[in-house]
């Protein structure tokens, strides 16, 4: 049996997860963690989480409640993620993490730590999203030379990044498999009186407002039609369907720096 913690344990991804945890087989919620000074820290999950008494009570201390556990599922912000991330190398803990946010030298870091631990790091968790990254790595070469690409990207108002993690990633894996620098190409903002689109760019937009779980849209606008691939989520248990998959995948992996592609074997 695996057992997990669950870092932001009372937040809206948090009790999803461990939902999820709680209806799937081979794994057990061993511990949950929010912010220091939490003012429900020592009462019980379950509890807190509306489906009773369970004997686990929120910690405020990853550090108080870490050796209980095999594998730790993040979903919090990038600076904290990485604070645990160096707690569970330190422990030979397993971490699965799905904030987003993260700049270039986080996530250096973050490939070098996991040369002497496991780290499944990843945008987007969900199955979808992640069929959606294979499916355009082999659709965009096609297209890539009488098409303009686009992205379009949608989530709740609160969301703190822009453009979210998984519209960065798909403008990645689109300019990875048609050979152009995405730090050259991509185009984050339109305003004012700019001058006709350029054919390398690929642009990304974003949108916030109200309680929009995540929609992700790519265009390919090409003369007379235009093809355009979404992914929309209706709620957050395909989150956490894929974080929990990705936990019970990594606790039986070699030391090494994954993603979700990695844990649904979808890598070339």
């Amino acid at each position: 049996m695996v057992r997990v913690l669950v870092t932001g344990c009372l937040g809206r991804m948090g009790t999803r997860i461990i939902n999820m945890v709680r209806n799937s087989d081979g794994i057990e919620l061993a511990a949950g963690v929010e912010m220091k000074g939490h003012p429900k820290k020592g009462e019980d999950i379950g509890v807190l989480n509306g489906f009773g008494q369970i004997d686990v009570p929120v910690s405020d201390d990853i550090n108080d409640c870490i050796d209980s556990c095999d594998v730790i599922i993040d979903f919090t912000s990038a600076a904290v993620s990485m604070n645990n991330m160096r707690v569970a190398a330190d422990k030979g803990k397993a971490i699965v993490i799905g904030s987003t946010g993260f700049s270039a030298e986080q996530l250096d870091e973050a490939i070098s730590v996991a040369k002497n631990s496991r780290i499944v790091l990843a945008p987007n968790m969900s199955v979808g999203v992640n069929l959606l990254f294979k499916v355009l790595s082999e659709i965009s070469p096609l297209l890539k030379d009488d098409y303009d690409i686009e992205i379009i990207e949608a989530h709740h108002r609160n969301k703190k990044d822009a453009p979210s993690g998984t519209a960065i990633k798909l403008a990645e894996v689109i300019a990875d498999s048609i050979n152009r620098d995405l730090s050259k190409v991509g185009v984050f903002e339109r305003n004012g009186l700019i001058g006709a689109r350029t054919d390398e760019e690929i642009g990304i937009q974003t949108i916030r407002g109200g309680d929009i779980v995540g929609e992700h849209t790519v265009i390919f606008a090409g003369t007379g039609e235009r093809i355009e691939i979404a992914h929309k989520a209706t709620n957050r248990d395909n989150f956490a369907k894929g974080a929990v998959k990705a936990a019970l995948w990594i606790c039986s992996q070699e030391n090494g720096f994954y993603d979700m592609m990695d844990v649904l074997g979808l890598k070339s």
